[in-house]
């Protein structure tokens, strides 16, 4: 049916572009929006445009933000002789929540894949190398995933940063191989947290 109404289908394709989301989903959505009122339709079309206008990367960490600052960088309590690397806001959302650890963050927005297209330059690692470079900082604890990217990603990082003479860990994996961070509970992270390595 949805392919006889070209604006239904037109809408299904924009939510099928989102990750993660399959074709009977996209049409699900599509369907959940005809069924707001006007106004509410309205309020969503508004919080997309509003979400993409606002939201930047934070000038320091890279992590999403809709102010100057990520409100950790912004957080004057926070240990800025920590960092944790990860590889998406998502993963700083997860962290946070563990409520144990009190360090900074920096966001490289993906994971090294050349067969993807992810290389080096892609990432936010320069970045990172110009914040350690500044100095104050005393570790770097990298906290990308247990899968083949997520290691490949972590001993690179690795390598760059053994020169800077910073201590450099790794989480400890109480997560199983492959597994997402940002789908990992509070305890297992925190237990992550504490029993980190060094790389």
């Amino acid at each position: 049916m949805a392919e006889y109404i070209e604006s239904l289908q037109n809408l299904a394709e924009q939510f099928g572009r989102l990750n993660g989301v399959g074709r009977k989903s996209a049409l699900r959505m599509a369907f959940s929006v005809l069924d707001m009122t006007d106004e509410e339709a309205a309020d969503f079309a508004r919080a997309i445009v509003d979400a993409k206008e606002r939201i930047h990367l934070c000038p320091i960490c890279q992590n999403l933000t809709d102010r100057e600052l990520c409100y950790v960088c912004d957080d004057a309590t926070r240990d800025r002789g920590v960092i944790c690397v990860v590889s998406d806001a998502k993963t700083v959302i997860a962290m946070e929540k563990v409520r144990e650890y009190r360090g900074m963050y920096h966001v490289l927005h993906g994971l090294l894949s050349p067969l993807n297209g992810m290389t080096p330059d892609k990432l936010k690692i320069k970045e990172l190398l110009d914040r350690v470079k500044d100095g104050g900082v005393r570790e770097v604890i990298v906290a990308t995933g247990g899968d083949v990217e997520g290691e490949t990603t972590a001993m690179y990082i690795a390598h760059l940063l053994r020169p800077l003479d910073i201590k450099v860990t790794r989480l400890a994996f109480g997560i199983s191989v492959g597994t997402d961070i940002e789908y990992a509970d509070e305890v297992t992270l925190f237990r992550a947290l504490e029993g980190r390595r060094d790389v």
